[in-house]
């Protein structure tokens, strides 16, 4: 599945707009490597994300193309969740 996807169906980033265009922006790594919006995503990834000043890191658990929004959380795990000094 594609990050950009990933990311709105597990519901980390509520639009695939905004998780495409974060992508560009660098504020999103998979597996310690900068990644792009079509990068593919496997179970046992961990997915950095950079919200601002706070950096969220999640391991990819589950893989489904559609989920309800009660059980989207349980398509990963949160690793850490920190703050990034500038």
């Amino acid at each position: 599945m594609r990050l950009d996807k990933f990311l709105k169906v597990s519901r980390l980033i509520k639009r695939r707009t905004v998780a495409k265009e974060m992508c560009n922006k660098g504020r999103i790594s998979v597996n310690g490597q900068i990644a792009k919006a079509g990068t593919n995503i496997k179970i046992d990834d961990e997915i950095a994300i950079q919200f601002g000043p706070k950096l969220v890191t999640v391991r990819v658990k589950a893989i489904k193309e559609m989920i309800r929004k009660e059980e989207a959380e349980s398509m990963y795990t949160v690793v850490s969740e920190k703050k990034v000094e500038h």
